[in-house]
């Protein structure tokens, strides 16, 4: 029943529940008055005019008083403890007021006028604030059968979370943990506050199986030292939406978040040089290619806020170029920025079309981040894998050329040092054939930007594995030893951007990675932060096993961002300059040709050759080529198509040479 009566006071509409609490407040405060007096010892019925006044005074002044306090704007689910203050201000204006009223109409002495004064205030707190609590157990309930939760961190946003747990009938909280030891062993907003130390203890007093963090300015480093200290606790850490968003509306409390991996690598970001941010971006017409992809939305995203004036979406898939542009139309709109936004299907294999776009548009800089990078998928589609990562960043690069584009940044990868796969060899080959045309001589500033592997990315490991886990395992890691670089999405843009403005031409930038991820470290951690246990010879009763699968095709145990160790700093403590060799702009062409010509005829002997002569250091994990059509190959050697007769009167015996392949 009270269930029902809660459920028709949440949906009455907002005037219908401030008029119910006004009537209460008038009708609570004719009681609170008449009980005052008669405690005072006045009497009721003795038809003093003085007393109808009284009344009627206490009556019409309560709202005005309780308004200028702003109670009926408050929502009755979030009141604490501002609004008894709001109440003991209110109520001690109308019992001052009912204190002069009687101090001057009924000559009384100061005495009884202060003790009208005092007894009202007292009970017309106690009890308008209590009626208004008593509104908000209706509305929330007593929430005795939902979760019992833990908060980390009792501040503000501690605080406020509170509030907001009591708009949900999912969970209780019931404990809060904090690093300050003047909270520690104090109540704060009815809950009490515990040292960390404690926890594992009150876990099982309390039967906590979840521990929301709330510590919105809390740095990367401080949040994985506390998320290490929660690692070994049978818990599911979880972090709340921003406190802006929940205030706001944008977010609730019941869309909990799984801890952010990067703060589990606890890689603080370092703030970045505005003057090298702006150089190529702002004011200018901007290209990215492969704009829909992981590295190339986040720059289109960061380009729009740092006022670039036109910013050109070149994209081959047409659900991801959707996607992008539609994401970007609704930043520009709530940010209300001015940048004309372009979005183009188009493959970088058509070196026309690339040329048209940059002329017709007048772009100044092209961010070339599209390219095939996933290493067993590259390996199995060796031909693709060349046609796009190399043919594809030449026919750009030789566009911006001769369209007389300014900076071109090609995005690389720590996979082309000693590469031992097709993804690492083409990637390599790319950050030559840049090297090259800037021997050769060009106006355009060409340089290349190498980094790991960016966190939450398509094909990352991070949303595998935690999909994996929500599935209830195995989580699979290819190898016990297994490290990677990491570093998020838009720090990598943001550094990409900065570091394009430092290139003079042909310069090779490696961005700082931090420390090297053991793989298999963080599967276990990922599981240990859901509140999981890992499976294994020594726990076999665990939750989630972790299942070594072996190398893929083309994958090695570690990467390396240097090829050699002739690098120097920057202006920015996180990007190098690396200085590596270089090959004649003759040879490369000459080579370019070449493995043109063998990725034409489905010739992936020779590609494979091509790339070995061309990329010092390419050695391949296995002499067998894994192309998945050259492996099961019949008879792939091109046919020589003959010229095309157009049946058209007096035309018929007109050849027409049949389309060359690009």
């Amino acid at each position: 029943m009270r269930a029902k009566f809660r459920y028709w006071l949440i949906d009455l509409p907002v005037t219908a529940k401030r008029a119910i609490i006004i009537a209460c407040d008038v009708a609570l405060t004719a009681v609170v008055l008449a009980a005052t007096l008669e405690i005072l010892g006045r009497d009721l019925f003795s038809g003093a005019a003085g007393t109808g006044m009284l009344f009627a005074l206490a009556c019409s002044l309560i709202v005005p008083a309780l308004a200028l306090q702003r109670l009926y704007q408050a929502i009755i689910r979030f009141i604490g403890a501002e609004m008894m203050a709001g109440m003991l201000r209110g109520t001690a204006l109308v019992a001052f007021t009912l204190a002069a009223a009687v101090y001057v109409t009924e000559d009384e002495p100061v005495r009884g006028a202060v003790a009208i004064a005092v007894v009202f205030w007292i009970l017309a707190s106690l009890v308008l604030g209590g009626a208004r609590l008593f509104m908000r157990f209706l509305v929330v309930g007593n929430n005795r059968h939902s979760e019992p939760v833990a908060i980390y961190g009792a501040g503000e946003a501690g605080r406020r979370l509170i509030a907001a747990a009591a708009s949900s009938h999912d969970l209780r909280p019931v404990l809060f943990v904090d690093d300050d030891p003047t909270l520690q062993k104090r109540v704060v907003a009815g809950i009490p506050v515990t040292a960390p130390a404690d926890l594992p203890n009150l876990i099982g007093k309390h039967g906590i199986r979840r521990i929301l963090l709330a510590l919105p300015s809390v740095g990367r480093h401080r949040r994985q030292q506390i998320l290490a200290r929660l690692e070994s606790l049978p818990v599911h850490v979880q972090t709340v939406p921003d406190i802006a968003d929940l205030v706001t509306g944008k977010a609730r409390l019941d869309e909990l978040r799984e801890v952010d991996v990067a703060d589990i690598l606890g890689r603080e970001p370092v703030a970045p040089n505005p003057m090298l941010l702006d150089a190529c971006v702002r004011g200018k017409s901007v290209m990215v290619t492969g704009a829909g992809g992981s590295i190339g939305s986040e720059l289109c995203r960061q380009i729009i806020e740092l006022g670039a004036i036109r910013l050109v979406l070149f994209e081959l898939s047409e659900l991801a170029l959707y996607r992008i542009e539609q994401e970007l139309r609704a930043q520009l709109q709530e940010t209300h920025a001015h940048v004309e936004l372009i979005a183009l299907l188009g493959s970088v294999h058509h070196r026309d079309r690339l040329r048209q776009v940059m002329k017709t548009f007048g772009v100044q800089t092209v961010y070339h981040a599209a390219a095939y990078k996933h290493v067993p998928i590259v390996e199995f589609n060796m031909v693709e894998g060349v046609d796009n990562n190399v043919i594809g960043t030449w026919y750009a690069a030789e566009a911006a050329d001769t369209a007389g584009v300014e900076t071109f940044v090609l995005i690389s990868t720590d996979k082309a040092v000693w590469p031992v796969n097709v993804m690492g060899a083409t990637k390599r080959f790319a950050e030559l054939v840049l090297q090259g045309i800037t021997e050769r001589g060009s106006r355009t500033r060409f340089c290349m930007v190498r980094f790991g592997n960016v966190l939450e990315s398509s094909g990352s490991v991070v949303p595998l594995f935690r999909e994996q886990i929500q599935r209830g395992g195995p989580v699979t890691v290819t190898h016990r030893e297994v490290i990677r670089y990491f570093m998020t999405i838009p720090e990598a843009a943001q550094l990409v951007i900065q570091a394009g403005s430092m290139g003079k031409g042909g310069d090779v930038f490696v961005l700082d990675m931090g420390e090297p991820v053991r793989i298999a470290d963080l599967a276990q951690r990922m599981i240990q932060l859901m509140g999981l246990t890992v499976r294994s010879a020594a726990s076999p009763h665990g939750d989630i096993e972790i299942e070594y699968t072996g190398l893929r095709p083309g994958e090695k145990l570690y990467e390396e961002l240097l090829i050699g160790n002739n690098v120097s700093g920057t202006e920015h403590p996180r990007i190098l300059c690396a200085y590596e060799e270089k090959l004649p702009w003759v040879v490369l062409e000459h080579n370019l040709h070449k493995l043109l010509k063998a990725a034409n005829t489905y010739d992936c002997g020779e590609a494979q050759r091509i790339l070995r002569e061309t990329v010092n250091g390419y050695q391949p994990v296995s002499e067998q080529i894994r192309d998945l059509i050259w492996e099961r190959r019949v008879d792939i050697r091109p046919t020589k198509r003959p010229a095309e007769v157009i049946p058209i009167a007096g035309l018929e015996n007109t050849p027409v040479p049949a389309p060359r392949l690009n």
